[in-house]
């Protein structure tokens, strides 16, 4: 199947940036079986079923063996009750019915009565590396704290990870923070730290093969949206709103029209800047990434040489964009963190936060 031997090579090219060019990552490709016929390979629909959700965390997979972890699915139907069972009871190609329900594209359950209504509960792979993903966060954190609280750091020099973790916490604070929320910048540190961590882990999990692209997931990226516009909103003076609803010195009919323009960069513009540009900028590389990879197969449906003879360059494309992804994952942790700051200051409109301020020690 084309989807399932494209994640195939993914893995290998993974293993074969970890293990410097390695030449024997390829080995684990084996030819197709004569007597099997494998269907057209779809560059499309192989792509989209890696950058979109699913119900197992597929890894690679051969003619007689599947290495993938099933999750489970979660189901309510106010016809049938409930429903919990594995994903691979869907099969090996996704196209079995169970417990009348169906695959349907690879992400997306469906009864098989039209007639009923199900709801959807599973615990997607988005969902468990979402968990992952804060548990790991919050493990280095409390391990980092209590370095500190120990004296580590303080009277002695950061290690482990509290040496990698501290500079760009310092960054943070006095490049983000302070230069954008003034002498009230202790009180969002935790905030901004925790996006800033939160959607780096989460990037830097999703290059890895038969991992969930979870901040490139629409969904992900909405959520820290509008958790972000209720901080700004809640974070906005009464000078704030009188300039936005009835900004002075402005003639009638242009506040009629500036006003309406105002509000909606408020509600709007602001948290989909967030939005958009993170879910664009994660999809994008990914999208890149499994490019490369299809032309391997593309080249190789015209012609087995010509499919060879490609790979080797679409493997040293493939791992120069790792690089360029894990760079762009800490650039799009920092420019969420950074707008957030930034919008979030705009509420101080004619407060403190326009007047230079003295260094505060760092809490």
């Amino acid at each position: 199947m084309g989807s399932k031997s494209m994640k195939s090579l993914l893995a290998a090219v993974f293993s074969l940036f970890l293990l410097t060019f390695s030449s024997n990552v390829f080995s684990q490709e084996k030819p197709a079986d004569n007597h099997k016929q494998e269907e057209k390979f779809d560059p499309t629909k192989a792509i989209m079923n890696h950058v979109q959700d699913a119900y197992e965390f597929h890894f690679f997979s051969t003619d007689n063996f599947e290495a993938a972890i099933y999750l489970p699915v979660i189901l309510y139907s106010p016809q049938k009750g409930w429903s919990v069972f594995s994903s691979k009871r869907f099969g090996p190609e996704h196209n079995q019915t169970y417990d009348g329900y169906r695959l349907e594209d690879e992400n997306t359950v469906v009864p098989a009565d039209p007639n009923v209504t199900v709801y959807d509960l599973s615990l997607t792979r988005n969902v468990i590396q979402t968990f992952l993903a804060l548990i790991l966060f919050c493990y280095l954190m409390i391990k980092i704290a209590q370095k500190y609280k120990k004296g580590e750091g303080v009277v002695s020099a950061p290690s482990g990870a509290q040496s990698f973790m501290e500079p760009i916490i310092v960054f943070i604070r006095e490049e983000v923070a302070k230069v954008n929320l003034g002498s009230r910048w202790q009180r969002y540190m935790p905030y901004l730290l925790t996006v800033f961590f939160f959607i780096l882990i989460n990037a830097l999990f999703g290059l890895l093969p038969g991992a969930a692209n979870v901040a490139g997931n629409i969904a992900f990226t909405l959520v820290l949206g509008i958790i972000s516009l209720i901080i700004i909103l809640a974070s906005t003076t009464t000078h704030f709103w009188k300039h936005i609803i009835w900004p002075p010195d402005v003639p009638f009919l242009v506040k009629v029209i500036l006003v309406p323009v105002e509000l909606f960069g408020l509600f709007v513009i602001k948290p989909g800047a967030l939005i958009i540009r993170l879910f664009a900028n994660m999809v994008a590389g990914h999208i890149v990434i499994l490019a490369f990879i299809s032309l391997i197969f593309i080249f190789g449906a015209m012609n087995t040489v010509a499919g060879w003879g490609f790979s080797p360059f679409s493997v040293v494309f493939v791992v120069f964009d790792y690089f360029i992804e894990i760079l762009v994952a800490f650039i799009q942790a920092f420019i969420f963190t950074a707008l957030t700051a930034i919008f979030i200051g705009q509420g101080f409109e004619g407060s403190d936060h326009d007047v230079p301020h003295e260094d505060h020690a760092f809490v």
